[in-house]
């Protein structure tokens, strides 16, 4: 069963059309990355699976369903506006919270205490939420996303204002998540997160689907004409290579479109040129991103 089905929906407001004829699906024990530049209609999208608002047309199915009343107790949801209540300590805040998706008291605060340890916050249980810093604010309403256990995780902006540390200990959160067999979708605008964490992505822009698919065959249909190159010896002016980029540790070698990267390691290993490190150059998420996102702003 698919964690997420989403066929054709349509969303406009006013005379804007903000999500255009979507379809993906999202798999039970998957990072999911919905990535797009600021407008591109992801959080619409994230709206419209949270029946939060409805499409104009098309159809959201959830683990299985359409989205009950009951259902949204196997959802949870990491908004990117954040919303605590200021006054309430960090444990009331929790179990509060934690009710509202069907939890008991006891078993609330047990998990609580559990997630709290987890992230280095048991020591601010007693705190109330106004004297946590923004970072520490952000792991509570992450705490209050995942206490209930459930089966898909939406996650709009997780990152946004974390610092290193409590980076590394979400993304840990998250690959436990996967791994626990839940599917994890995360909308964020930092590329290299995004790179390292998520099997599948859609990217959208202008409400459509612009990539879509699997991390890996994405980025290896995007391999450029260049090379990277590690070598002892004295390179010269070497015949089919256009552009040399100089990189700490090894060269960017772009290649004219004419001669491939065979043919230049072995006049290179004639030459005597001793290889270290000879791999095709295949480009970052974010210069796939940028490429993209430039080509729909022609």
């Amino acid at each position: 069963m698919l964690a997420v089905e989403v066929s054709n929906i349509v969303k406009s407001f006013a005379d804007k059309v903000a999500v255009d004829d979507l379809s993906f699906s999202v798999a039970q024990g998957e990072v999911f990355g919905l990535i797009g530049p600021n407008g591109a209609g992801k959080t619409t999208t994230i709206r419209m699976l949270m029946d939060i608002i409805k499409p104009d047309s098309g159809e959201v199915t959830i683990l299985g369903e359409k989205l009950s009343e009951a259902a949204k107790n196997s959802l949870g949801y990491l908004p990117e506006e954040r919303g605590l209540y200021k006054k309430l300590r960090v444990l009331d805040t929790i179990i509060y919270l934690a009710s509202l998706k069907g939890m008991d008291r006891h078993s609330a605060e047990e998990k609580a205490d559990e997630l709290l340890n987890q992230t280095g916050m048991l020591p601010h249980r007693g705190k109330k939420i106004e004297e946590l810093s923004r970072g520490m604010g952000q792991i509570i309403q992450f705490i209050v996303t995942i206490i209930h256990d459930p089966q898909l995780v939406i996650l709009d902006e997780p990152f946004a204002g974390l610092d290193p540390v409590n980076t590394e200990l979400l993304k840990g959160m998250c690959v436990d998540l996967r791994n626990q067999g839940k599917a994890v979708i995360l909308s964020a605008h930092q590329m290299n997160q995004v790179e390292e964490l998520c099997d599948r992505i859609l990217m959208v822009n202008n409400g459509r689907a612009v990539l879509y698919g699997d991390l890996a065959e994405i980025k290896s249909r995007y391999k450029g004409d260049s090379v990277l190159l590690d070598f002892k010896g004295e390179l010269g002016d070497e015949p089919g290579i256009i552009e040399k980029r100089q990189h700490r540790g090894y060269v960017e070698l772009v290649l004219d479109g004419k001669t491939t990267p065979q043919q230049l390691l072995e006049r290179l290993v004639s030459r005597g040129i001793v290889i270290n490190r000879f791999e095709m150059a295949t480009p970052s998420l974010n210069e796939i991103f940028l490429k993209e996102v430039g080509k729909n702003r022609k």
